[in-house]
């Protein structure tokens, strides 16, 4: 449904966005996740028409953002990372300004109405002034507005910006449902978010992308970087390497803390192989005392880490 490629965006000399390429298929839940200043709002406010690419083109449908420019807004609903809303109106006048500003006929205009404030939960404060709702609500009559004209696409950048963990589920739970019926594009910073709410995921850091794919397929790209962390007693790490170095599996040994009470150590692990329990029975052989031994698990926040950390 929408395909970009190549896209390219300079701020004088600063590359924002290099040269990226992506496909969103319809009816797909896309997470754009990067660190501060990596160009996931870039890419958006391009998307969304509100900047011009340096390089690059993107097609949604069968309509090219150059040539087609306002084919695309009409598709699309954008909501930003403050949502623009005038704090003095009701909630209700708000809407109805919107959708009098997008030429909803006045026959539709009531029930969809209705339908956005069902929709997103905002039933309860129709009659309140925008500038008296909380930051969650605020963000559900933003994301009402940016839905008024029913768009085939939605574009959210950090939509659980500022808000605490209920408003967060709450709004996760509408993006999901609205998700059943349209294309939804959205940026965050929370991992677990992304993790529970997208179906796809792609990484950007420095303006490029770095992994672009299903979670569950990112974690098993990297699945072949494990690690053990061990703590032991009695033990000290010269003797650890020398018993532990030469199992099949055991890439590497490295000290984390050394005293005279115990030992921590942080084992990396090859590919492939899983060396536990060869592990064990080397330490079983000794008169240490085991006090921890745990595999560190795959998470899509040791990903993101992984894959942004500075070089």
């Amino acid at each position: 449904m929408i395909h970009v490629d190549g896209l390219t965006k300079y701020y004088h000399d600063l590359c924002a966005v290099d040269q990226i390429s992506f496909a969103i298929q319809k009816g797909e839940i896309l997470g754009l996740l990067g660190p501060n200043g990596a160009g996931k709002t870039t890419i958006l406010r391009i998307l969304a028409g509100f900047l011009q690419p340096t390089a690059g083109t993107i097609r949604v449908k069968d309509y090219s953002i150059d040539a087609h420019f306002l084919e695309i807004k009409k598709l699309l609903g954008y909501l930003p990372e403050s949502a623009p809303l005038y704090h003095d109106m009701l909630v209700y006048d708000y809407l109805d300004y919107v959708a009098n500003i997008r030429e909803i006929d006045k026959r539709q205009k009531l029930p969809r109405i209705r339908r956005l404030a069902d929709l997103c939960g905002i039933n309860s404060v129709m009659h309140q002034p925008i500038g008296e709702l909380s930051k969650g609500y605020k963000q559900r009559v933003g994301l009402a507005h940016a839905m008024m004209n029913d768009p085939e696409i939605l574009v959210l950048d950090e939509p659980t910006s500022g808000l605490d963990p209920n408003q967060i589920v709450e709004i996760r739970e509408i993006i999901k449902k609205i998700g059943q019926e349209k294309t939804v594009i959205l940026s965050t910073h929370i991992l677990s978010e992304a993790e529970a709410t997208c179906d796809r995921i792609v990484i950007i850091n420095r303006g490029k992308i770095v992994a672009d794919d299903r979670t569950a397929n990112l974690k098993q790209t990297l699945s072949d970087k494990s690690r053990i962390d061990l703590t032991l007693q009695n033990a000290d790490f010269a003797s650890l390497q020398q018993k532990l170095g030469t199992i099949n599996g055991v890439d590497r040994l490295t000290p984390i803390e050394e005293t005279d009470h115990h030992l921590r150590v942080s084992i990396s692990c090859q590919g492939g192989v899983d060396p536990r329990a060869a592990i064990y029975r080397q330490i079983k052989s000794t008169d240490w005392i085991l006090l921890e031994f745990h595999q560190e698990t795959q998470t899509l926040e040791n990903i993101f880490r992984e894959l942004t950390k500075e070089s």
